[in-house]
């Protein structure tokens, strides 16, 4: 991900109901992470079934497409591949990351300190083949199409917007934008709260919306200028210049037109910068998916997460009968919808 870049990007609030009838290509990966994160138990550890096996990210998989199925929104994911070569920096960093703060949650744990096992803990998510594995399955039997990118996921979500294929990229992450992606919605949460980081607070969420365009029109710039910012401040491929914030960034580059004109200005180099500018402006992406919908598989859905994953009956059945109401209500039949 790169550094926050959103003081100088256009957002407006949506909701779900703005976003009917719209698809979307979720950042995987990213999504998965939050789910991880965020759906625990209250010591800090993730929901397990009764074999001691990992179900936050089906949970969260589960019910948030549920939610979207029923207000109308056709989901895609997006699922990552090889990262680029300049990008293994970044990933040690972050290993390092979670491996000190899981040896905190396990301290925090044992001390019954919860609020700060559940901050490691957090801290210390990490994916793996398995919980990608059961995600798909799950997808596949709620009758929801997956992507495999050849490199990053976020890279083929906006290649996919720029084709037309599917309408708004929905990650956390701003990465998306400096592809190319059209539209970008984030906040697509479970709940709609989030507690701030090392405080007892919580703020209110909703979806933001960043169209691309607007953001490049009311700054007077193009995508690649935007990408120039982005460098300079920071991204996965680079450390980015020491006190320049996105607001001074954009100035930089305004007056001087180019990053390489910005950094022969103020005496400063970045290594890789024509592989770091290509890499968001020419994409690792491929054209090789298909987009189709299928109605949900109630009883395949059912026996993967009630039999095998110890998830309440009768609330999976009540969640899909309720995607079955919606389409009711909202008078379509299936093949107008799938």
């Amino acid at each position: 991900m790169s550094r926050n870049i959103s003081p100088i990007l256009v957002k407006k609030e949506v909701s779900f109901e703005d976003l009917a009838n719209k698809k979307l290509a979720i950042d995987a990966y990213n999504t998965l992470y939050q789910f991880i994160s965020i759906i625990r138990q209250k010591n800090g550890t993730s929901l397990i079934n009764s074999k001691g096996n990992i179900t936050s990210h089906l949970s969260g998989v589960f019910y948030r497409t549920s939610n979207m199925l029923k207000k109308n929104i056709k989901p895609v994911y997006v699922f990552d591949g090889e990262p680029p070569q300049l990008k293994f920096d970044t990933i040690d960093k972050r290993k390092i990351i979670r491996e000190e703060a899981f040896e905190k949650y396990i301290i925090a744990r044992e001390n019954k300190d919860f609020e700060n096992a559940i901050k490691y803990a957090q801290m210390s998510t990490r994916l793996n083949h398995k919980i990608i594995e059961e995600t798909v399955i799950l997808l596949k039997y709620l009758g929801i199409p997956s992507v495999f990118a050849p490199s990053e996921g976020e890279s083929q979500a906006a290649f996919m917007t720029i084709k037309g294929d599917v309408d708004i990229v929905a990650s956390q992450d701003y990465d998306s934008l400096l592809f190319g992606s059209t539209q970008l919605v984030r906040n697509l949460a479970v709940g709609k709260k989030r507690k701030l980081p090392n405080k007892k607070e919580y703020v209110d969420i909703t979806p933001e919306l960043y169209i691309l365009n607007e953001i490049l029109e009311k700054h007077e710039i193009d995508r690649e200028a935007l990408v120039d910012i982005a460098i300079l401040v920071g991204t996965d491929y680079n450390e980015g210049i020491r006190n320049i914030g996105p607001k001074k960034a954009l100035k930089l580059i305004k007056k001087y037109g180019s990053i390489e004109k910005v950094l022969a200005a103020i005496g400063k180099e970045i290594e890789n910068l024509d592989d770091i500018k290509n890499i968001f402006l020419h994409p690792n992406v491929t054209e090789e998916y298909r987009l189709v919908w299928y109605k949900p598989d109630k009883e395949k859905i059912i026996e993967f997460l009630c039999n095998e994953h110890d998830f309440s009956r009768e609330r999976v059945i009540k969640t899909l009968d309720e995607i079955n109401l919606s389409k009711t209500d909202q008078q379509r039949t299936l093949g107008e919808w799938f």
